[in-house]
């Protein structure tokens, strides 16, 4: 009996049973972690999920690096209408010093 892990949903890939893009888990095996890693990362995963996922990429690489451009494509477009407040990474940072700083 085959059993299926990932599906089409909303024109990409994801993980049968959850909200978890195909993509993120693509993109830590092509960054050299381990099924285990990945699975710790995505505790809602089985580790049968995570290898199901990774065999999927493997037998159907050229569609699935293609989805993952198109999503990249998608977050560069909208990275770039859609810019981070030019003040926000310094009150990040005042912020960030302010709750590092020894109290007195």
């Amino acid at each position: 009996m085959v059993r299926e892990y990932v599906e089409r949903r909303e024109g990409s890939f994801y993980l049968i049973g959850s909200r978890v893009p195909l993509a993120r888990i693509v993109f830590e095996f092509q960054n050299g972690e381990t099924p285990e890693t990945i699975q710790s990362n995505f505790p809602t995963l089985s580790l049968e999920q995570v290898y199901g996922a990774i065999s999927f990429y493997l037998g159907n690489r050229r569609e699935v690096e293609d989805d993952m451009a198109e999503r990249r494509r998608i977050e560069d477009d909208f990275i770039k209408t859609h810019p981070n407040p030019p003040e926000l990474k310094q009150k990040l940072v005042a912020r960030r010093d302010q709750l590092l700083s020894p109290r007195d």
